[in-house]
């Protein structure tokens, strides 16, 4: 539990200093590594091979196949664990060529989404929010062909969410 709390501080304190710059926050999975592996929080990279991406998800959050519906709807991948007490969704929709500030732009129109921020991850440009109502937290990036990939984490309400989430979201990468 210590090692837990030790490294929750450690990137509490960085996402901190990230905040207070005045730059966009940038997020790189090399920043997390070490604190994941301080605090002995074990995960598996899993990689979505239609886009080229990769994310790393912690022990215990698993895939769950999707339905015809689902992948209509956009969804690539599903995760959560047995109990069903958290997931991350993974979307991969057409934007009709929205740039990410055009995407930023969207969000601030809409009820539920608090904390727009834009900034890079693992050196991919992205806007994250969050979505109090649905207890998550959401990053996206738009690419070149004029679709989003989205990812969506909740409950971000929960003890260590803070933790597990910003690995989650600080290691999407080419795969």
């Amino acid at each position: 539990m210590k090692k837990i709390l030790a490294v929750i501080m450690a990137l509490c304190m960085m996402l901190s200093v990230a905040a207070l710059a005045e730059e966009p926050v940038a997020l790189n999975w090399e920043d997390f590594e070490p604190a994941l592996e301080a605090g002995g929080v074990t995960g598996q990279f899993y990689t979505f091979d239609e886009i080229a991406i990769k994310m790393w998800l912690p022990d215990g959050i698993n895939p769950v196949e999707l339905t015809d519906e689902d992948k209509a709807n956009g969804y690539i991948g599903y995760f959560m664990p047995e109990d069903q007490s958290a997931t991350v969704a993974v979307m991969y929709v057409d934007v009709n060529g929205m740039s990410i500030e055009e995407y930023a732009e969207q969000l601030a129109t809409m009820d539920d989404v608090t904390e727009i921020e834009q900034g890079t991850v693992n050196g991919f440009p992205c806007v994250s929010y969050n979505m109090p109502k649905q207890d998550s937290v959401s990053i996206t990036f738009t690419t070149e062909a004029g679709y989003a990939l989205e990812v969506t984490c909740t409950p971000v309400s929960e003890e260590n969410a803070e933790l597990v989430w910003g690995a989650v979201i600080s290691s999407i990468q080419a795969a």
